[in-house]
């Protein structure tokens, strides 16, 4: 694979991993339009781990309090806010893997790689999203978070694994309707993407690690490393344009490519 087309896809995850875009989407459609080799997965893996060492780096005082909360479940104390939060992102991630699942072993996450799929859900989550950014409240925090909460975002996180979607948008959409505040809505989305790149590189790890060979190696650190800086980067931007601007500049984007992307797959 080119370092040219590396680059590009390893930027292109990193930028949209975290924005509430689908990176996904933007995976796919790549090769779709551009004629560019498919990455594969080998590659997709690589961008991943670039992106969870992103995440894990930028909200590094909550990984920590997660993995001390980790220790305190093992010894019975459910009670401390690490405990809950770990306990929390666990639940949180049961839905996605569940459905991924699912979707594996039916077939279906084949036939939902199409242009018409994520023009369809870039246009109508994005419509979703700004409904759900405008009319939430801000009463609530990432201190508020719980059990129920926790489920009721995870069940909405599973829609993400529809192209087009967005991970971060759909869960940043669950914690504006129940009431967060923009910031601490981003926040709870970024930390429950840990556990779910977690759930999906293992699932594809075994597999790539099988067939990987020197070169498939070498490009795919190269992926995650320059993923890892571009992630770096937006997520950084994004956390503090969510001071003073809200989610519209997304939304707007989201339903343009939709409407672009349904022309032409429909044309």
């Amino acid at each position: 694979m080119s370092l040219f087309n590396l680059l590009l896809v390893a930027i292109i995850q990193g930028i949209t991993e975290f924005l509430p875009v689908s990176s996904s989407g933007h995976l796919i459609l790549l090769p779709i339009l551009t004629g560019l080799e498919d990455q594969g997965q080998v590659i997709d893996v690589a961008v991943h781990v670039g992106t969870l060492g992103a995440v894990v780096l930028y909200f590094r005082t909550d990984v920590l309090l997660a993995l001390f909360g980790f220790r305190d479940l093992m010894r019975g104390d459910r009670d401390s806010q690490g405990a809950r939060l770990a306990l929390g992102l666990v639940i949180a991630t049961i839905p996605v893997v569940l459905f991924g699942l699912v979707l594996s072993l039916t077939g279906y996450d084949d036939a939902l790689r199409s242009i018409a799929v994520i023009g369809w859900a870039m246009l109508i989550f994005g419509v979703v999203l700004y409904w759900a950014d405008q009319r939430g409240q801000e009463r609530l925090n990432a201190k508020h978070w719980g059990l129920r909460h926790a489920l009721i975002m995870g069940l909405w996180q599973a829609v993400a694994l529809i192209p087009g979607t967005s991970r971060s948008g759909i869960a940043i959409t669950a914690a504006r309707t129940l009431g967060y505040n923009r910031s601490d809505a981003a926040r709870i989305s970024m930390l429950m993407s840990i556990p779910t790149i977690i759930a999906s590189g293992v699932l594809l790890g075994a597999e790539v690690i099988a067939t990987a060979d020197a070169q498939a190696a070498r490009d795919g650190a190269i992926a995650a490393f320059f993923s890892f800086l571009a992630a770096l980067g937006a997520l950084s931007l994004m956390m503090r344009l969510l001071r003073s601007v809200s989610y519209t500049p997304y939304v707007i984007y989201r339903i343009f490519l939709g409407v672009v992307l349904l022309v032409i797959a429909y044309s």
